[in-house]
């Protein structure tokens, strides 16, 4: 098998290169939730109705989830220095438009800058760190990787809440700033070439359809939730998207040189990893979006105290991922998937049943004991995926890895809401109302259980197994 790696690993100042690139992703996924609490401050200098307000979050997901699928072409393109130090660049301008941006319309396209550039950090850094560590360390690794996922969206709403009732909005920006600049001198002194570049041909049909496609299926899936299923955007979105995808996988079924390689999904490992790893970041996604519309509009705690119950979970989570990826280089994925998936449906089980008594101590705990589980299953499904691929299809691992938990977030999302809006169909009374919610959950449970069972199939690989193979 061809190596994938420039082969100058021995070369590259490891410690200085896993610190530039795991900065550069938290301050990227840091900005995807950033401005959810700054949203009602920017709607106010601006003058914006709700429904335009949330698009400087929604805008920044949509995007990203736009880039992400080309992101294994890239690598194969250029350098990587050159892609790093670029997407860095890219994000700075982007940063900079939104400091300085004098309307709404220049902030969005500040937002789809960052946001374009923020869809390579992740792949990348995920991609190179597969490259850099040897078989047996892939899981701490990663798990570092999963310190950033778990902490940064968690921390971003936190964060802006506080600051936000201090200082002006756009101070966001003018923190952030300084950081991504230092990340960038770093990295312009120690980052290397770790991938190998196989200078595919450029299909520009296929890009577009990706675009059209991935882009479709996220906007349509992100508007369920405030237009509903039969409202023309989501079903003209979701047509678009489901047809161009469509056509965007069979043509690169038959391309030598595919955007996006479909035939990783041919290896069983790296499939059923990737089911169980959109499971559980469906069950993370549904719980950070429900728990706080019914503890905000049904129980009656205020944004902060949501804040409060969301904030230690991602800390355990953030904790807990290094150690798991430590214990997943002892022992493999396939028990720490069961145990995970275990305790994710055994918790769901518990916001089967609130009401508007139900305490604040509650729901935290439980919360942060369900992000144990998480944190059991997001990265080792991860990890035992990418290590079943060869090293040449790692880059379409990490991208079609990636893309799918976006679509997972999106599908998880507009899903329980919807039951939750059901459930509650024509009454607004608060109990009928919790109701839709502890219906939500049941649905989260049967979801979280299916994941259970995919686990049970999940074989115990043996390291010498998965060395033969990359």
């Amino acid at each position: 098998m061809t190596d994938y790696t420039t082969g100058t690993k021995e070369n590259v100042n490891r410690t200085a290169l896993v610190a530039i690139l795991l900065a550069g992703s938290f301050l990227a996924i840091l900005n995807q939730t950033l401005l959810i609490t700054a949203t009602p401050h920017i709607m106010l200098d601006f003058n914006l109705s709700e429904s335009t307000g949330q698009w400087v979050t929604t805008v920044f997901m949509l995007v990203n989830g736009i880039m992400i699928p080309i992101t294994a072409f890239l690598m194969e393109t250029y350098t990587t220095r050159r892609l790093f130090l670029t997407s860095m660049a890219i994000f700075i301008v982007g940063t900079i438009v939104c400091l300085f941006a004098i309307n709404f319309p220049l902030l969005m396209v500040g937002r789809v800058v960052q946001a374009a550039a923020a869809g390579i950090m992740m792949p990348l850094m995920m991609t190179i760190f597969m490259l850099i560590f040897p078989i047996e360390r892939r899981g701490f690794a990663m798990g570092m990787a999963g310190l950033v996922i778990a902490f940064a969206p968690a921390i971003g709403p936190s964060l802006a809440g506080w600051l936000v009732e201090m200082m002006h909005w756009r101070f966001l920006f003018l923190i952030i700033l300084p950081l991504c600049l230092i990340d960038l001198i770093f990295a312009y002194f120690f980052m290397g070439n770790i991938i190998k570049r196989t200078f595919p041909k450029v299909d520009y049909p296929s890009i577009v359809l990706s675009i059209f496609g991935f882009g479709g299926i996220l906007f349509g899936f992100s508007n369920v939730g405030n237009y509903g299923w039969v409202h023309p955007n989501v079903i003209i979105s979701l047509l678009v998207g489901s047809i161009t995808l469509t056509i965007f996988i069979v043509r690169q079924l038959k391309l030598d040189e595919p955007i996006l390689e479909f035939r990783v999904f041919k290896n069983r490992t790296f499939t059923l990893t990737t089911i169980i790893g959109m499971i559980a970041f469906m069950m993370l996604i549904a719980a950070e979006t429900i728990l706080p519309i019914y503890m905000q509009l049904m129980a009656g705690f205020t944004a902060l105290e949501s804040g409060i119950m969301i904030l230690p979970g991602a800390l355990i989570m953030g904790f807990m991922s290094p150690i798991v990826g430590k214990v997943f280089d002892r022992i493999g994925a396939r028990a720490l998937l069961i145990t995970g998936l275990g305790i994710i449906t055994f918790t769901t089980i518990f916001f089967t049943n609130l009401s508007q008594e139900t305490s604040l101590l509650f729901l935290t705990v439980v919360f942060g004991v369900r992000m144990i589980g998480i944190a059991m299953v997001m990265m080792p499904s991860t990890t035992a995926g990418l290590n079943a691929l060869p090293q040449r299809l790692i880059p379409h691992g990490t991208a079609m890895t990636n893309t799918m938990r976006q679509i997972a977030a999106s599908i998880g999302t507009a899903t329980l809401v919807t039951v939750m809006s059901l459930g509650a169909l024509g009454s607004n009374h608060p109990d009928a109302l919790i109701q839709g919610v502890n219906i939500s959950f049941y649905v989260a449970t049967a979801i979280s259980l299916i994941g259970f069972i995919l686990a049970l199939f999940v074989k115990q690989g043996k390291l010498e197994d998965v060395k033969n193979q990359s």
